[in-house]
């Protein structure tokens, strides 16, 4: 690489989740220098999930937990972490221009986007009325605040399942409301939540509304199979049904797919020389916390290699 491309940093990463840290760990390890963006909470979804028990090397831990081995590796090594999110970035000859929310710009020669997904909204009456008084998309954040109390979880994938039993260690009852009768997680799991008495199920089943006055105090649940509804008595509800990409920044649609996933190749290289992808924000069959490593591993090394073979 030539000595007349100076940037702020080699390597800059737009999101600190697994797959972020993990990439700014395999940069700081080969001696170049990184800066991991988060508007948010350092470690990603990782610190908004209950008890882990499908992450190599661990039987179990908790989410929290794990975020935090992830956050404080990376920075002992040498990344920098900047609290703010990418608004857009724009490729030079030199490398990319990024201009970040909190107002700052900053250089870098490789980019990597691991600004991984947000959650899906149910999209019916009382959701954003009743944000943060009775309707979050966080059991663990927000689980203890209604200890003792009756609530409900939407969804029937993993975060879901996982979420409606760490909620059971709080609450009286848990209403798990999912519009199937197959449940989209491992056999395991799926015996964990069909054999715990303090989950009721309510299968071929959608939510109409989220009922309250100054807070949560009800859903409206309607069965798909006879359109019948339903009302049930809840302090809370924690809608899990999907996730969609956080890729507004992005000017060129060519990188993206029709569900607004970033393409990239099995070295997580983009179409855009020296821009790389890494974790849930890219097109990928399994989101797990493992792939979102495997991820950035590879891009982390990919971003090393462009560098080093620069002109």
């Amino acid at each position: 690489m030539k000595n007349h491309i100076k940037n702020d940093y080699d390597v800059i990463i737009a999101g600190a989740g697994p797959a972020g840290l993990t990439a700014a760990i395999y940069v700081v390890r080969s001696g170049m220098s990184a800066v991991v963006l988060e508007k948010e909470l350092p470690g990603g979804k990782v610190t908004k999930t209950g008890e882990i028990e499908n992450y190599p090397g661990f039987d179990k831990i908790e989410g929290p937990d794990l975020a935090f081995k992830f956050v404080d590796q990376a920075t002992k090594l040498g990344a920098v972490l900047e609290y703010s999110g990418l608004k857009k970035y724009k490729k030079q000859k030199e490398g990319f221009i990024v201009e970040l929310t909190n107002g700052k710009t900053i250089t870098g020669t490789a980019l990597i986007l691991a600004t991984g997904t947000k959650e899906r909204l149910l999209n019916v009456p009382g959701e954003t009325e009743f944000y943060g008084k009775g309707v979050s998309y966080c059991a663990v954040c927000d689980g203890a605040n209604y200890k003792n109390e009756i609530v409900a979880v939407v969804g029937g994938g993993y975060s879901a399942v996982e979420e409606s039993l760490f909620l059971t260690r709080l609450v009286d009852k848990v209403h798990l409301i999912h519009r199937s009768q197959k449940f989209r997680v491992d056999q395991k799991l799926l015996e964990k939540l069909k054999t715990n008495e303090n989950i009721i199920l309510h299968l071929d089943s959608v939510v109409s509304s989220i009922n309250g006055d100054t807070k949560v105090n009800s859903v409206t649940i309607e069965n798909l199979n006879n359109n019948e509804k339903y009302n049930i008595d809840i302090a809370a509800i924690f809608p899990f049904i999907g996730q969609d990409p956080v890729t507004e920044y992005i000017d060129e649609q060519n990188i993206l797919n029709e569900t607004k996933h970033i393409l990239g190749d099995e070295n997580m290289k983009t179409q855009v020389e020296g821009l790389f992808v890494a974790g849930d924000v890219r097109q990928s069959p399994l989101k797990q916390i493992a792939t979102a490593v495997s991820d950035g591993a590879l891009a982390g090394q990919n971003a090393v290699k462009y560098i080093e073979n620069l002109d």
